[in-house]
């Protein structure tokens, strides 16, 4: 029963957006659950936090315990275990008992606890260091939410458009199998020549090509959405319009999720600049133990240690050979965050752009394809009535297929234009918050 439940799940899976209205908020929110590459980032962060918390736990105390049966006949192991079994008495001063004892058994068990007090402030650092390297990793993970978003809103409204392409395609072709039938039908009264009906055969079969392509374009812009998405989108029906809204004034920039975890990298590396140093000063612990040695259960000894120690490398090749790795790589990450803000401030200028031309284009294509829409329906007509030749009105569909594809090209590239400004400028894409 198991392994057919296994079997059945991603064709559960598959139907969980079958046939249900999908918006492009809700497909971003899905691709942020469901997407295998933001559950691995996911993984990352919690490792990171995982050794966040782990460099926190060096300045925290280790207690330790120890236990064991030993048996021995060497003359001073014995005379000191009897000493910790507090059972020394005159006899064992004798030197014939000192120098060939008989063998003694013992079991023994100690409790021990170690505590740095001050180690030139590298516990501290590594903690802060750990803390800031997990908070950059969780800033990568918000941005590559929204790079996810970014490749949702292409991918979605890329369905949208080879949808719509496909339906122009099949609405080209209808109106060429009419054409072709019309001319036939003439070509068989003898009212017109036979090259008019091959040549209406030959559109058709352009129009047919077309078609195949068009479908083709649909079936790889749903598999990309649904790879995005983690779930199949093949039925799904996808509400929300390719017509992008009136974005307005697009507002300041926020501070980019990238450029935050670039941030955070500088403050680790600072930390561990830090660290560093710290291995090259003195260190000062406290250690702590109890210990017992036992001949019998009820009978035996038992002691307690406490100490203060301090410790200091005077020099230490490699220490110092590693604070100038750590230098380094604050230098680099104080770079890279640098580049990353002129590359950001590069992103948002081109997004900027992208938005404006896709507007110009998308009003252009909006007159083209009402012109062309005009110019088609004046040519069928005046061709029926035997005013235009077959060349003028196939002359009318090759024109309206290309404004309608320069349309819906116009329409995808504004929509994607806005999501990529979103995205340089740290704003929510589609509106939708991580």
């Amino acid at each position: 029963m198991v392994n057919k439940m296994s079997l059945l799940l991603p064709f559960l899976a598959s139907l969980l957006v079958a046939g249900e209205p999908l918006s492009i908020q809700d497909a971003i929110r899905r691709a942020w659950q469901d997407q295998s590459g933001l559950q691995a980032g996911q993984a990352m962060v919690d490792r990171a936090r995982a050794e966040s918390d782990a460099m926190k736990a060096l300045r925290l105390p280790t207690l330790s315990t120890s236990v064991g049966l030993q048996r021995t006949d060497e003359p001073m192991m014995v005379f000191g275990t009897r000493l910790n079994q507090a059972r020394i008495s005159a006899a064992d001063f004798n030197p014939a008992s000192l120098n060939h004892p008989d063998a003694l058994t013992a079991l023994g068990m100690s409790l021990n606890l170690s505590q740095p007090l001050y180690a030139g402030g590298r516990i501290q650092a590594a903690g802060r260091a750990g803390e800031a390297m997990a908070q950059s990793e969780a800033s990568l993970q918000a941005h590559r939410r929204q790079q996810v978003a970014q490749a949702v809103v292409q991918a979605y409204f890329g369905t949208q458009a080879a949808r719509q392409g496909l339906a122009y395609a099949e609405d080209t072709l209808r109106q060429a199998q009419e054409t072709e039938r019309f001319v036939q039908a003439r070509v068989d009264q003898g009212l017109m020549l036979k090259s008019e009906a091959l040549r209406t055969a030959a559109f058709r079969a352009q129009a047919e090509a077309a078609r195949a392509e068009a479908q083709q374009r649909v079936a790889t812009a749903q598999s990309g959405l649904a790879l995005l998405m983690g779930v199949s989108t093949q039925d799904a029906d996808l509400i929300s319009g390719i017509e992008a809204p009136n974005p307005g004034d697009h507002g300041a920039a926020l501070r980019r999720s990238d450029l935050q975890a670039a941030t955070f990298q500088v403050l680790a590396a600072q930390e561990g600049v830090k660290a560093s140093r710290g291995s090259l000063l003195p260190e000062v612990g406290l250690t702590a133990s109890w210990g017992t040695a036992r001949y019998t259960w009820d009978g035996g000894g038992t002691w307690t240690n406490l100490g203060i120690g301090a410790k200091w490398t005077l020099f230490s090749g490699p220490d110092r050979r590693r604070l100038e790795v750590a230098r380094a790589s604050e230098r680099a990450a104080a770079l890279n965050l640098k580049w990353q803000e002129q590359q950001a401030s590069r992103e948002i200028g081109e997004a900027t752009r992208a938005v404006e031309t896709a507007q110009v284009r998308l009003r252009a294509a909006r007159e083209a394809v009402a012109a062309s829409e005009s110019v088609r329906t004046l040519r069928q007509a005046r061709h029926r009535e035997g005013l235009l030749s077959l060349v003028e009105v196939l002359d009318a569909e090759s024109g309206l297929s290309g404004a309608r594809a320069l349309l819906l090209a116009s329409q995808l590239d504004l929509r994607i234009s806005q999501a990529q400004l979103a995205l340089a400028m740290g704003q929510p894409i589609e509106g939708v918050k991580p």
